[in-house]
């Protein structure tokens, strides 16, 4: 377990999802940082935690003594088998708290238990939205640029690329 600022990262546990819920909410009404329109309500958030449980991938919170201040997970790249071995990050903070460390302390955390449920490659699909904090993070967590795709995206009337990070385990 990791600390920092009182904030400990955990594996999550099926009472941290309501918190996950309304944060990931917040950035898909509120940002660019997902292509998401709808937020998945909470019964899609137990389907994806079980689903990611049931593949040994890992699914983390930052708590501080009462509140969830962030989640990050590994998920599957791709659906199709000869992809296994590779996993895509999601880091999301919840409100007022970017700049803490907590981005950090979550992907450090899951870099180790990405490795030690055999996760290889990893990739960070990060949309291009000219805020570089997140882009930031990766590649001090020593992930490359691996390509961007171009245009791919919109939302909010703005017409979005997303660039491609891939660090090895």
């Amino acid at each position: 377990m990791f600390s920092i600022e009182k904030a400990a990262v955990r594996p999550a546990c099926l009472e941290d999802l309501p918190a996950v819920t309304r944060i990931y909410e917040h950035y898909v009404h509120t940002s660019l940082a997902t292509f998401e329109e709808n937020p998945p309500d909470l019964a899609d958030w137990r389907a994806k935690f079980a689903e990611l449980s049931a593949r040994g991938l890992p699914f983390l919170v930052a708590q501080s003594d009462t509140a969830i201040l962030g989640y990050a997970y590994l998920g599957p790249w791709r659906p199709k088998p000869s992809y296994r071995y590779t996993g895509e990050d999601t880091i999301y903070l919840a409100p007022g708290q970017s700049g803490k460390g907590l981005g950090k302390a979550l992907l450090g955390e899951l870099l180790t238990r990405g490795a030690e449920a055999g996760v290889r490659q990893l990739i960070a699909v990060v949309v291009d939205t000219g805020d570089p904090s997140s882009a930031a993070l990766h590649l001090a967590f020593g992930f490359t640029e691996a390509g961007r795709l171009t245009g791919v995206g919109e939302k909010h009337g703005r017409i979005l690329d997303t660039v491609l990070y891939q660090r090895s385990l």
